[in-house]
């Protein structure tokens, strides 16, 4: 068992990423400029929702208020929040916002990587509940953001992003 939380404490933050990315490149090409900006808002909102919270709030981890030895390495910093539960729940709703399916099975797995870094012992629950919380936040942010943003006349602005023509 130990073996499994510690797999999924290190890397489901990366099954998340790469099932997104996968559903970004699945996604039809008019939805996919939307749908990136919302995932680099979103990732640049958890960075600063994280950092304002761990700042307004001091959680040592569990592994050093109980002379214990966590599962997985990590520092000695402060646990609150858990930036990789925030993350992996940001991305997760940007996807459910594109894809239902996909993206609820990420917010899924989001928890799951929250639990398991409970288990490993590197954060307390209060540390995921607020890391999923703000990643759930700044998800929702990002996607109204992107929705909200004038597509049609980007994209007729932008090359790139244009329909593909023949030469």
């Amino acid at each position: 068992m130990d073996t499994l939380i510690r797999l999924t404490a290190t890397y489901a933050l990366y099954a998340v990423a790469l099932v997104a990315a996968v559903s970004w490149l699945r996604s039809p090409r008019p939805t996919k400029a939307p749908y990136a900006v919302a995932a680099v808002l979103a990732a640049g909102l958890v960075g600063v929702l994280v950092k304002v919270a761990g700042t307004a709030w001091t959680d040592p981890r569990p592994f050093v208020v109980d002379h214990t030895t966590p599962l997985i390495a990590h520092s000695v910093d402060n646990g609150f929040p858990s930036d990789h539960t925030a993350l992996a729940a940001a991305i997760a709703l940007v996807v459910l916002a594109w894809h239902r399916r996909t993206g609820a099975l990420l917010l899924l797995l989001a928890a799951v990587l929250g639990a398991s870094r409970v288990l490993a012992g590197v954060h307390h629950v209060p540390d995921i509940a607020a890391g999923y919380a703000l990643g759930v936040l700044a998800g929702g942010v990002a996607v109204l953001v992107s929705r909200a943003l004038p597509w049609p006349r980007i994209v007729a602005r932008v090359p790139l992003l244009g329909p593909a023509r023949a030469t």
